[in-house]
């Protein structure tokens, strides 16, 4: 009878029931690397499709590439580039198709949580383990920690109405809106503009209020512009709200709206995956690879050539052209930059301070690569007011641009200098970075093992840290984690 319940090991399972279980779980590719060295079974083929993968791992691996959105909506020759770039590897496409996925949204950390940072004018907005925390300055209750706080020092944990799971969080100069694992939107701070989605300008909002015109419409991504907000669905629509005096909102005028409407453009161009705000510009990419932008002609952030205003969703011929297909775009405050399915990095906009890392200062009216960095593999790029960061599949930063008071983050340059081309910052050779964000004068990054480090000015307590006025060499950043049930707030306030 015993014989009948006898445990068996994992290795006796058989091979296609081991290659289900590898392929349905979210192992990252660091994850097959370390079956394929300490186990046997993983580091043979088990005859499957032996000539073309070395080991059941490999298989697996490949299986878990083919059905990443990302890669399923790149064409056959950019998939063919991409392999080719990553050595005919198929861990490090899956670390590519990895990385880009958690640089805009939430890092699985070696440590066993999520996070995910974002920066602000004066303040910083982390999450981690699904709960936010905030520091720096409270203008207008972009803090959202009550009207009684102008300022934290240190990082507080952000009370919402309910337990709240929070998944992505966007901040700009005044307000922060927030993502919940529902699908629910809240939104906080300054809402004379509607930027925040509610009815109610009088004052400002201190402490996330659910947005209502949304609580039907699951969301993924929120991104907060200057003085508007945009909203992307889990269906791919796109929806905005706010200042509209530069077409930003994509409606086709000039009209302020109080709460979230959708644009309707878009709804014929496919599912947009990713979106980006500017001071008073969006640029929205959608599944297939294709980039538009709305709003702001100055500076040639919207990559036409010329410096109109649009007032619906127009598209990025300088990719579409050349067949590249777009996976990521950051929207800076005088330019923009934009990531593409094999790796290379575009810049186009004010060429000030090397803020386009093209070895000078000279605009550029349309999407140009960066050569420098060809020989690396991107998987995030970051752009804010005159400086650029780009983060290397390896964890390696690059930056560019205006040092601002030591936010760029290298050691041997004045706090005023500029940085013509891409360097690698050493002062983070130690640390395999997973996410960047950078505000106007501080930047913050997100490590592999779920350290913070936070460098640049901090006169308002952005990095988190009560008695530095400033780092100039990263500084780790330390938050003191509280239960949820005892951080739930009213929506009276």
């Amino acid at each position: 009878m015993g014989d009948r319940y006898k445990s068996i090991s994992f290795e006796d399972l058989p091979s296609h029931l081991i290659l289900e279980i590898l392929t349905a779980g979210k192992l990252s590719a660091v994850d097959f690397i370390n079956l394929e060295l300490t186990s046997r079974t993983f580091g043979v083929s088990h005859g499957l499709y032996p000539l073309k993968f070395r080991s059941l791992v490999d298989f697996a691996v490949f299986q878990c590439c083919v059905s990443d959105s990302v890669y399923c909506g790149m064409s056959w020759n950019a998939q063919k580039e991409l392999y080719d770039r990553c050595g005919g590897s198929w861990k490090r496409v899956l670390r590519f198709l990895q990385s880009v996925e958690q640089s805009s949204g939430v890092v699985e950390t070696s440590a066993g949580n999520q996070m995910q940072v974002t920066t602000g004018r004066y303040h910083t907005l982390v999450i981690s383990n699904s709960a936010v925390y905030s520091c720096g300055s409270s203008l207008c209750g972009v803090l959202g920690h009550g009207p009684e706080t102008t300022q934290c020092v240190a990082f507080s944990r952000i009370m919402f109405p309910y337990l709240a799971h929070v998944v992505q969080v966007s901040a700009s100069n005044s307000h922060a809106a927030f993502v919940l694992q529902s699908g629910e939107v809240f939104t906080c701070g300054d809402n004379s503009s509607f930027c925040c989605g509610h009815w109610d300008i009088s004052r400002p909002i201190f402490r996330p209020r659910l947005v209502e015109a949304l609580k039907d419409v699951p969301c993924k991504q929120v991104a907060a512009g200057l003085s508007f907000t945009v909203f992307l669905t889990t269906q791919g629509h796109v929806y905005t709200c706010g200042t509209n005096g530069h077409g930003q909102l994509g409606h086709g005028d000039s009209l302020d709206r109080p709460t979230p409407k959708i644009i309707e453009s878009l709804m014929g161009v496919g599912s947009v995956a990713q979106i980006a705000a500017g001071p008073s510009y969006v640029l929205t990419v959608t599944d297939n690879g294709a980039l538009f932008s709305i709003g702001s002609g100055f500076n040639f952030c919207l990559g036409h050539g010329e410096q109109h205003n649009e007032f619906q969703p127009r598209e990025i011929q300088t990719f579409s052209r050349k067949g590249i297909h777009v996976v990521r775009v950051s929207a800076g405050d005088e330019h923009a930059v934009a990531l593409d399915s094999s790796g290379y990095v575009y810049t186009w906009g004010k060429g000030y301070c090397g803020a386009l890392g093209h070895g000078d200062e000279i605009d550029k009216t349309f999407p140009a690569v960066l050569n420098s960095l060809k020989c690396h593999l991107a998987v995030q790029v970051c752009a804010r007011k005159r400086k650029t960061f780009v983060l290397a599949d390896n964890g390696s930063v690059y930056g560019f641009g205006w040092m601002g008071f030591g936010s760029l983050g290298f050691l041997d340059r004045g706090v005023s200098d500029k940085v013509m081309k891409p360097r690698i910052l050493d002062s983070l050779r130690a640390h395999h970075v997973s996410q960047i964000s950078t505000g106007l004068y501080h930047t913050v990054v997100v490590t592999s093992q779920g350290q913070l480090f936070g460098f640049g000015d901090n006169e308002r307590a952005q990095l988190g840290h009560d008695t530095l006025r400033g780092c100039l060499e990263p500084t780790e950043i330390f938050i003191q984690e509280q239960e949820n049930e005892a951080f739930l707030a009213s929506e009276t306030e």
